[in-house]
């Protein structure tokens, strides 16, 4: 995940790295070549996907006469170790994969990665990218890299479980929470849950979707785990809890052959699982929908939908600049995003591409319009010692869940601790 960092790396991989940038291509100097076209080197910490970033070249090189070179990195600790350690030599990468939220932020404010802002104004006035995703990228008002890929946070629903119970598509809160009470009426479980890392996403849109100011809050230190308001929107997660709305949160079972199968209804996940479900033998459609899932307050504005992001950046000085801020720019494209959807599949940051997926592409759309706005995931929102913590937290909390004040009171200290340190 995009949070994991390494203290400490074998001296075998020290050795991998040094033969590594080593084979960065350009010059020696650290200034970039000024050339705009050509062989661009790549890495990312992707590296399942190269294939689908290669099959892209045919198109690049026709519209931009730049084709990558990727080096993919299957250890995510190794890969920013790499990242980190070319930054300290004159052959820096090209373009590589990064992370939102802190992680970016350390190196923008290290003055590490290329500015992007023309880019981005470009983007957004063809309304190619939402504005709100703009925000992500934002640093003191200028913008830094571009977004590799979006995934919105979404729910899925067993469509076989919801014709069978008379269940409709909800689009209000009181709606969903209707839902969920006749499926479990009906014996079946309503939500999917787990104790394991994944357990952020029931908690960020009850707190987003009831106040986004508050949300955001927690993630400046402006606002305590501790809060009335926090416990009160907790207060909602046991209520649900003590319902039995939530399945086994110990259960081995893979959460996508558990949705196919029917164990429980819906699954709040990211919209990358389409591919866990497709792997597990669902159709879109037929066998599984999506909705956006409705907002806990009706008299917000927009329906707040979580979104991560992962960003395509350039390295300031890199030989390759200005080659890499030229991919940047295609990337963004409609031509661009329609091709690496048919390579890679998932739902589409610009509006205007193709997407092959009809659920998928009915999502994007419908998330572009103004009835939505989005904001970060809270995993890549939350500094990362606070967020490490309220992940075991959380997963106490579903594991044994009741008063939620000892898990927010922990997740609190290391709060409190941490901002400390930023004074």
């Amino acid at each position: 995940m995009s949070h994991r960092r390494s203290t400490a790396i074998a001296v075998a991989s020290v050795a991998a790295l040094g033969v590594a940038l080593a084979g960065c291509s350009g010059g020696s100097t650290g200034e970039s070549s000024g050339e705009t076209t050509g062989t661009l080197d790549f890495y990312t910490d992707k590296a399942a996907w190269k294939p689908d970033f290669e099959s892209l070249n045919v198109t690049s090189e026709d519209a931009t006469d730049i084709a990558l070179k990727v080096s993919g990195y299957s250890d995510a600790n190794q890969y920013d170790a790499f990242i980190k350690q070319s930054f300290r030599t004159s052959q820096t990468p090209g373009l590589f994969t990064w992370h939102t939220g802190d992680s970016l932020k350390e190196l923008v404010d290290q003055g590490l990665v290329a500015e992007t802002t023309d880019i981005w104004s470009t983007a957004v006035d063809e309304g190619w990218v939402s504005a709100d995703l703009r925000d992500s990228y934002t640093f003191d008002g200028a913008q830094y890299c571009v977004p590799m890929n979006i995934a919105y946070w979404v729910m899925y629903y067993n469509v076989g479980l919801f014709e069978e119970n008379g269940v409709e598509v909800p689009t209000t809160w009181d709606e969903l929470n209707e839902v969920a009470a006749t499926l479990s009426d009906n014996g079946v479980t309503p939500y999917y849950q787990t104790s394991q890392l994944f357990t952020f996403q029931w908690f960020q849109h009850l707190v987003a979707s009831t106040d986004p100011d508050l949300y955001t809050g927690l993630s400046t230190g402006e606002v305590s785990y501790t809060d009335p308001r926090i416990v009160e929107i907790m207060d909602i997660w046991v209520d649900e809890q003590d319902k039995g709305w939530f399945s086994d949160p110990g259960s081995s079972t893979d959460p996508a052959v558990g949705l196919r199968q029917g164990d429980y209804a819906m699954i709040n996940f990211g919209t990358f699982f389409s591919g866990n479900l497709a792997g597990a033998g669902a159709e879109a459609g037929t066998d599984y929908g999506i909705f956006a899932i409705p907002a806990v307050n009706d008299a917000l504005p927009a329906t707040p939908v979580a979104v991560e992001s992962g960003p395509l950046c350039v390295a300031e000085s890199s030989p390759q600049r200005d080659m890499g801020l030229a991919y940047s720019e295609w990337w963004m494209s409609p031509e661009a995003q329609t091709a690496w959807n048919e390579a890679h599949g998932d739902v589409a940051f610009n509006p205007q591409a193709e997407v092959s997926d009809p659920i998928l592409a009915e999502l994007g759309t419908a998330i572009a319009s103004d009835e939505y706005m989005l904001y970060d995931r809270y995993f890549e929102a939350t500094p990362t010692p606070i967020l490490t913590v309220a992940l075991e937290q959380f997963g106490a909390f579903i594991a044994n869940p009741g008063d939620p004040m000892p898990y927010l009171e922990a997740i609190q200290a290391e709060a409190d601790a941490y901002w400390a340190d930023q004074e």
